[in-house]
């Protein structure tokens, strides 16, 4: 009988050696690591974040393009305030402009009409003095002389004559003109022949009742300076009648040639 103390054999382990982490029980279930989001949530994610993006780009081009587009059509609306004041100062312009065109033709038209109604009023004397019931009687005489300067040494004279003596009665003849002056320090006088550059040149006719005015030419020679003209009426009946005028009162605004 063997004994109760006898040493037991010990064990030979004759399987594989097990991992103890793999010797857990194996999980045929689903795998432990978690799934990635599904791909229509990313998508959905993206696309609002794009439209808010497009969203804050939309509100700031409205805030930087609106005060501008503002700007601009109020620029334009000043530019045609503007284009319409400078044609209203154009037009206001072009008014003042005809306005004193008008003025200074008037002016001038009312300057014209108070010479003529001046020159009437003269007339109007000029008549009483001869034809009106308290008038001077006077034979012929020589009422006025006025030379003019023409080209060269031509001269214009207008030479009135007056006569209210014989009221009704015609008084007629010629009149002739010679001028006295100076050429080359000598004195000479010019006929009328020498006047009128005519070695056989009449007098000037006459005609009148009251009053006439007898026009004509004379040429004065190169060098010659007048200093007084004669007048010489020759009647048809009766004695001549002769006046001397200064050339400088006949002829106060031209100097001799």
């Amino acid at each position: 009988m063997a004994s109760a103390l006898t040493p037991a054999r010990p064990r030979r382990y004759t399987g594989a050696m097990t991992d103890p982490v793999s010797a857990q029980p194996e999980d045929t279930g689903p795998a432990a690591v978690p799934a990635p989001p599904p791909v229509r949530a990313t998508y959905v994610v993206l696309g609002l974040f794009v439209a808010s993006l497009l969203f804050g780009l939309w509100g700031v081009w409205r805030t930087v393009a609106g005060p501008g587009g503002a700007s601009g059509a109020e620029l334009a609306a000043g530019q045609a305030r503007i284009e319409s004041l400078e044609q209203q100062v154009a037009t206001l312009t072009r008014s003042d402009q005809i306005s004193r065109e008008a003025n200074r033709d008037l002016q001038g038209t009312l300057a014209e009409r108070d010479e003529e109604i001046s020159a009437l009023r003269a007339d109007v004397a000029f008549y009483e003095r001869f034809v009106g019931s308290t008038a001077q009687r006077r034979g012929l005489a020589v009422h006025e002389l006025v030379l003019t300067p023409q080209a060269g040494q031509a001269w214009h004279y207008t030479v009135t004559l007056t006569q209210n003596l014989n009221r009704g009665a015609v008084s007629s003849g010629r009149l002739v003109l010679a001028v006295e002056g100076t050429r080359d320090g000598q004195l000479e006088q010019l006929d009328w022949a020498a006047l009128r550059q005519q070695p056989d040149a009449s007098g000037v006719e006459y005609s009148f009742k009251y009053f006439q005015q007898v026009e004509g030419e004379i040429m004065l020679p190169p060098g010659f300076q007048p200093l007084r003209i004669s007048v010489r009426l020759v009647p048809a009946s009766g004695a001549p009648v002769e006046q001397t005028l200064p050339w400088s009162e006949v002829a106060p605004r031209a100097a001799a040639g």
